[in-house]
């Protein structure tokens, strides 16, 4: 039935006088004419996906200076690791077209290809060698060092990780990143440690966030609670139950009190760290960006674009908002 009507809609198009595909031209894209356009292309793109314009929209990056700072660039990295990845018969020429770049950006190219998740991603790397003698240290780490693909990051020792996690989600899709994220949960529930603690909450919260906007990735989360035990099963539960309800603000809550009460009865260096300051910088951008990615584009462009990463995220997470 659904074909049939495909089918005589484009019968009445082909119909209307003067229309027909013969006659329309294919119009080309306009080129990104600012940060917030680019993101929003990256928002919608599991929508809509446009591999050919990723060469564009990493050279964007590099125009608009998002990827500036590499440590607040995770979303972006994650980003073009996933599209290259979903595009492996083009995956040559997509990066070739990526050139020229500066040195400072090539860095973004380099741990795309590394995160990609391609069976020879090594290879694809070495051909573009030449082209990155800037960065030659960074890539033999990569070639024959021991710097962990994006299935081998370690999330409490890189709080970058969940940023190129959600960023390779919004280029694919896929359950791969999510499922790594979702792991990253059982910190929500830490005692003894506030970088822990906050990116446990981090992922959380965007978790929530991203679901309550995204049925697909709703979907998923109820998928994997079936599978998932231990100190990351609870907290799970509460995500899908936050997202279904739309009753998101209690998770902010529970992860400022959490985070109170380790501050005010843990160790001496915990109870005397500056959390809002200090802690799990880059995943506190992802508070904005992540929560923003799915609908939001107004609440994710800041973070990713004024430069005060923190700041902004605290607009979220800050007690001011209670």
């Amino acid at each position: 039935m659904r074909r049939a009507l495909i089918g005589l809609g484009l019968a009445l198009l082909l119909a209307l006088p003067g229309v027909g595909f013969a006659k329309q031209k294919e119009k080309a894209a306009a080129p990104f004419a600012s940060s917030e356009e680019l993101l929003k292309w990256i928002n919608g793109y599991r929508i809509h996906p446009e591999p050919k314009r990723l060469p564009e929209a990493v050279k964007a990056m590099s125009r608009f200076a998002v990827t500036k700072d590499m440590d607040q660039a995770g979303v972006y990295i994650g980003f073009t690791a996933g599209v290259i990845g979903a595009n492996a018969e083009s995956a040559d020429e997509l990066v070739s077209r990526m050139f020229p770049l500066p040195p400072e950006d090539q860095v973004l190219v380099i741990k795309a290809i590394a995160y990609s998740g391609l069976d020879d991603w090594k290879a694809l790397l070495t051909r573009f060698v030449e082209r990155m003698p800037a960065r030659k240290v960074l890539i033999d780490k990569f070639l024959f060092g021991n710097k962990p693909v994006l299935a081998d990051l370690p999330m409490a020792d890189d709080s970058t990780a969940i940023d190129v996690n959600w960023g390779y989600y919004f280029a694919t899709g896929s359950e791969a990143p999510v499922r790594r994220i979702v792991t990253a949960l059982a910190w929500s529930r830490d005692k003894d440690d506030v970088e822990k603690l906050t990116i446990g909450a981090m992922a959380k919260w965007t978790l929530a966030q991203n679901a309550s906007r995204d049925q697909d990735l709703l979907h998923m989360l109820k998928s994997l609670s079936a599978e998932t035990t231990g100190e990351a099963r609870p907290p799970l539960i509460e995500v899908i139950e936050a997202a279904e309800t739309l009753e998101l603000g209690r998770i902010r809550k529970q992860a400022l009190a959490s985070i109170e009460e380790l501050k005010t009865k843990g160790p001496e260096s915990v109870r005397n760290y500056n959390w809002w300051g200090q802690a799990g910088q880059t995943v506190l951008a992802l508070g904005c960006i992540a929560a923003g990615a799915l609908g939001h584009v107004e609440v994710g462009i800041p973070c990713v674009v004024g430069g005060a990463v923190s700041t902004a995220a605290l607009k979220y997470l800050s007690p001011a908002q209670q």
